[in-house]
C-alpha cells in the first residue's frame, strides 16, 4: 500500500510539472548602482494553482549574478528553486506587441502585397511586348496577306505596343511611389520600436509550491554587472570673493537589456564585486635582480589642469532654480564603508550604453583663493580655491567643469582622498601673472676634480603681477635628492624658501601688489664620479 501511495505522489508531481509554465513580466522599481554593477529590484505578479507550479519571469537583465538572486514571496508560497536563463524557449509565450507597432507592421504587409501585384503586372506586360517584338517580322515574310490586311496588322501592332509600354511606365511610377511609402513606414516602425520599452532575453524560472490557489506578488532582487556610475562636478564662481557653487552630478551608464522607466535610483560608492578578503603578510625574502631605470624628467611636480580662455556661458535663471531644487530630492547617507545617494525623483535610464546625467546635490563651498605656480613644470599660474573641512561634503574622486566669472575655463580633477586638511580645487590658469624660470649661465657650470665631476646649477625665478589687484601666491620649486652615497648634493642658495629636506621641495608664500615683480634665486651643486652619467639631472 505504501508503494502505491508513493507512486501516486510521483505521478501527481510529474503531472504538475508537466503543466504549462506561468509567464509573467517583471517591472523594475528601483536600482542601486555601484561603480561597476547594479542591484536591481523588480516586482512581478502571477496567478498560481494549488500544488507545484513553474513561473517564468520575463524581462530581467540579460546577465545576472545567480548567487545574488533573492525572491520575496508570500508566507503561503514556498520557492523551491530559482534558475536564470537566456535560452528559455516555449510555445506558451504570448506576443505582447505594441498596438501602434502592429498597425504599422500591418500597413507594411498590405503595401508589400500591392507591390507584389504590380511586379506581376509588369512581368505580364513585358512578356506580351516581347511576344509582339518577336513576331513583328511577319510583315517581311511571304504570308499571302493583302496590302490592306498587312497595313491593318501593322496598325494593330503599333497601337498595342504603345498601350503596353504606357502601362509598364505607369506601373514603374506607381512602384516608385509605393517604395517611398514603404520607406516612410519602415522609418516610423523604427521610431516606434525605439520608443517602445526594451525587453530583455533574461528570464528567471521559479519552481513554487502552495496549498491554496491564489494571485501572488513577488519581489525580485539581483546584481548585474552591466551598469555603472561615476561622479562629476560643475564648479561655478563669480569672483575670488565669492563661494564656489558646486553641482554634484553622476554619469549613469547601463546596458542591462531592459530600459529603466520611472525608476528610483540609489548611487553607492561601494563595490560589491571587489575582493573583501583581508590581506595576510608572508615572509619577505630578498633576492638579486636587475635594476629598473626610471626617467622622471617629464613628470610634473603637481598635475593641475585648466584653461582661462573659453566660451561665455549665459545661465538661464529657470535652469539655476531647477539645479538648486535638486538638493531637496537627494539624501546623502554616510555608512560605515560607503556613501549612498538616495534620489526621490524617478529617472528614465535607457539600456543603450550611453552616459545619462543625473543631478545629485547643489552645494555652496566657502573658499579661500590663492594662486599657485610651479615654473619648473608649468610657466603659468593657477588659481586655487582652498576648501576647509571638505570631508563633510562627501565628495568622491571625479572630473569637474570649471566656470569662472561666467566663462567656461576647462576641466580639472577633484580628489578628496588625501590626508591634507584642505582641498585645493584648480580654477584654471591666469595669464595676467607672468612667470619666468631661467638658468644663470655665469653661475652655472661643470668642473672636474680628480675622479669626480662637479656641476653647479643656478636659476632665477621671476614673478610679475599684471593684475589690477594684489594677489597671494604659493610658489614651488625643487632641488635633487641623492639616493647614492657616491652622489653628493650641496644646497648653495634657497632664495629664502621653506625647504623640505626629505623631498627637496622649496616653497614660497608670495604677496604681490598690483604691477609688482619679485625675483628668487636658487642654486645647488651636484658631485659624482666622472665616469658615471646621471640622465635626469
Amino acid at each position: 500500500m505504501k508503494k502505491i501511495f508513493s507512486l501516486l505522489i510521483v505521478l501527481v508531481s510529474a503531472i504538475t510539472f508537466a503543466q504549462k509554465p506561468i509567464f509573467t513580466s517583471a517591472k523594475i522599481k528601483s536600482a542601486t548602482i555601484y561603480s561597476n554593477s547594479a542591484e536591481l529590484n523588480h516586482t512581478a505578479s502571477a496567478t498560481i494553482p494549488s500544488g507545484t507550479s513553474e513561473i517564468v519571469i520575463k524581462n530581467v537583465a540579460d546577465y545576472v549574478n545567480e548567487n545574488t538572486i533573492q525572491i520575496g514571496a508570500p508566507a503561503s508560497v514556498t520557492v523551491l528553486s530559482v534558475q536564470f536563463t537566456r535560452n528559455f524557449i516555449s510555445e506558451y509565450e504570448i506576443d505582447e506587441s505594441n498596438p501602434m507597432i502592429k498597425k504599422v507592421r500591418d500597413s507594411i504587409v498590405l503595401l508589400q502585397k500591392e507591390m507584389g501585384k504590380i511586379a506581376n503586372e509588369k512581368t505580364s506586360y513585358s512578356k506580351t511586348i516581347d511576344l509582339l517584338d518577336k513576331n513583328q517580322n511577319v510583315a517581311g515574310q511571304d504570308t499571302g496577306l493583302s496590302v490592306a490586311e498587312l497595313m491593318k496588322l501593322v496598325d494593330y501592332y503599333s497601337t498595342k505596343r504603345n498601350q503596353l509600354s504606357n502601362l509598364v511606365n505607369a506601373l514603374y511610377e506607381k512602384e516608385t511611389q509605393l517604395n517611398e511609402k514603404l520607406a516612410k513606414l519602415n522609418a516610423k516602425l523604427e521610431l516606434n520600436t525605439q520608443k517602445e520599452e526594451k525587453t530583455s532575453q533574461g528570464k528567471l524560472v521559479l519552481q513554487v509550491m502552495t496549498d491554496v490557489a491564489s494571485s501572488i506578488n513577488l519581489d525580485i532582487n539581483y546584481i548585474t554587472a552591466n551598469a555603472s556610475w561615476s561622479p562629476f562636478y560643475d564648479l561655478r564662481a563669480e569672483n575670488v570673493n565669492a563661494p564656489i557653487n558646486l553641482m554634484y552630478k553622476a554619469k549613469v551608464i547601463q546596458n542591462t537589456g531592459i530600459d529603466w522607466k520611472k525608476v528610483k535610483l540609489t548611487l553607492s560608492s561601494g563595490n560589491p564585486n571587489q575582493n573583501n578578503a583581508a590581506p595576510i603578510l608572508q615572509a619577505w625574502f630578498l633576492r638579486y635582480g636587475y635594476p629598473q631605470v626610471y626617467n622622471n624628467s617629464n613628470v610634473a611636480l603637481n598635475s593641475i589642469q585648466g584653461r582661462v580662455t573659453g566660451l561665455e556661458l549665459k545661465k538661464d535663471k529657470a535652469y539655476a532654480d531647477d539645479e538648486s531644487s535638486i538638493s531637496n530630492y537627494t539624501t546623502i547617507n554616510e555608512n560605515q564603508l560607503n556613501v549612498t545617494f538616495d534620489i526621490d525623483i524617478p529617472y528614465d535610464i535607457l539600456s543603450n550604453g550611453k552616459a545619462h546625467s543625473v543631478a545629485l546635490k547643489d552645494l555652496k563651498l566657502p573658499a579661500t583663493y590663492k594662486y599657485y605656480a610651479v615654473p619648473k613644470a608649468e610657466k603659468e599660474a593657477f588659481l586655487l580655491a582652498e576648501i576647509s573641512d571638505y570631508s563633510k561634503f562627501n565628495l568622491l574622486p571625479g572630473e569637474a567643469n570649471i566656470i569662472f566669472e561666467g566663462m567656461y575655463v576647462g576641466k580639472t580633477m577633484i580628489n578628496p582622498n588625501q590626508t591634507s586638511d584642505t582641498l585645493n580645487l584648480s580654477m584654471g590658469r591666469d595669464k595676467k601673472i607672468a612667470i619666468k624660470r631661467e638658468k644663470i649661465a655665469d653661475k652655472s657650470g661643470t668642473k672636474f676634480l680628480s675622479g669626480y665631476k662637479e656641476q653647479t646649477f643656478t636659476y632665477d625665478i621671476t614673478v610679475k603681477n599684471n593684475k589690477k589687484e594684489a594677489i597671494e601666491m604659493l610658489l614651488k620649486d625643487q632641488y635633487p635628492i641623492s639616493t647614492d652615497k657616491e652622489i653628493t648634493i650641496e644646497f648653495l642658495e634657497n632664495g629664502k624658501a621653506k625647504v623640505n629636506t626629505e623631498t627637496g621641495i622649496l616653497t614660497w608664500d608670495v604677496k604681490l601688489n598690483a604691477g609688482e615683480t619679485k625675483k628668487f634665486r636658487i642654486s645647488y651643486k651636484v658631485k659624482y664620479p666622472k665616469d658615471k652619467f646621471i640622465d635626469n639631472l
